[in-house]
């Protein structure tokens, strides 16, 4: 990066979501759409499995699939102002779309380039429906039949310890309504998870994964 190169503190917002779950990154301004995309991946945490559009000034930039203008394209192009916004949709078909906020230009520097510097909240599963069925389903998490789920299980450990047998599998006091909470129990724990790690991310970063995110996408 040349040292001359301004800095830009974006705020990126995923909307439709409550609790907000966004993050805060430095880029430079030479940063083009198309790499924002990758970073944008890592820092919330998606898998780029899907395509993606930026909506900036009203010009649509993203997958050549959506027929949209080349992402190939430096943020400095557009001259951004403080608190300036624009946005970036992910997945077509459950449509996450995040709001892109100029915070800041030209922060106190960072060693390195991408790098987020605060957040919250961890990011919803790929392919749930959106935002409405990643609510749904966060709700159910906290249902009658999430607490059913638990009192079976809470039911099958105390038979296992009740039974004092350590030469038995922990297998033989399984029966199918154990094994189906137990199925339940495990496909909600990404709806209960709202933590992110940023020392993490920032080790993503650093590894170079926005780079490969940057140019993954299957549909």
């Amino acid at each position: 990066m040349d040292a001359s190169e301004q800095i830009y503190q974006l705020k990126v917002r995923l909307l439709g979501i409550s609790p907000m779950i966004w993050r805060r990154v430095l880029v430079p301004t030479s940063t083009t759409l198309r790499e924002l995309h990758g970073i944008v991946q890592v820092a919330m945490g998606w898998e780029g499995i899907h395509l993606f559009l930026f909506d900036v000034y009203a010009v649509r930039y993203g997958s050549f699939e959506l027929h949209a203008a080349d992402p190939d394209v430096p943020l400095q192009l557009f001259d951004f102002r403080k608190n300036e916004r624009f946005s970036y949709i992910y997945d077509m078909g459950d449509h996450w779309e995040h709001e892109i906020r100029i915070e800041a230009i030209n922060p106190p520097p960072k060693k390195s380039y991408p790098v987020c510097i605060g957040g919250s909240g961890a990011c919803p599963p790929e392919n749930c429906s959106g935002p409405h069925g990643y609510l749904e389903r966060r709700d159910e998490t906290e249902s009658y039949d999430a607490w059913r789920d638990m009192d079976i299980m809470t039911g099958f450990l105390a038979d296992v310890v009740a039974a004092d047998a350590p030469e038995r599998e922990v297998s033989d006091f399984l029966n199918d309504d154990v094994e189906a909470a137990m199925e339940r129990m495990i496909a909600r724990k990404p709806y209960i998870e709202g933590k992110f790690s940023r020392g993490d991310l920032n080790k993503r970063f650093r590894a170079g994964e926005h780079r490969d995110l940057m140019h993954q996408q299957m549909w």
